[in-house]
């Protein structure tokens, strides 16, 4: 059974920075998406990064702030997130698949960052 681990969330002033962590576990396969989705109150969940094996994916409104990377040995993938403003206020969701694609069938339990203005 996959199992997700994250870890970084917090209370930030806003251009402050936040590091967001997920440690993947139980499957003998290589993920080949690794990402993170957000969801604010009252608004639908929504990618924030991705990447596989050969590329990248950004919503437009982190392009330019956030920095996406994976660490397939220890199966765990960063998300760096600088320049924060309230409206990255929002639960973060690790994500992690096997099959192609961007949007994985794994889900974490969210961690919890708040940008205060």
């Amino acid at each position: 059974q996959v199992q997700l681990v994250e870890s970084g969330g917090g209370l930030v002033q806003a251009g402050g920075s936040l590091r967001l962590s997920c440690a993947a576990s139980g499957s003998i396969f290589r993920f080949n998406v690794m990402g993170w989705h957000r969801q604010a109150p009252g608004k639908q969940r929504e990618l924030v990064a991705a990447i596989t094996s050969g590329s990248t994916n950004y919503a437009d409104s982190v392009k330019g702030r956030f920095t996406i990377s994976r660490d397939n040995a220890k199966n765990t993938v960063y998300l760096q997130m600088n320049s924060l403003k309230p409206e990255d206020t929002a639960k973060y969701y690790c994500n992690v698949g096997l099959r192609r694609g961007y949007t994985g069938d794994y889900w974490g339990q969210g961690t919890q960052v708040t940008v205060s203005s």
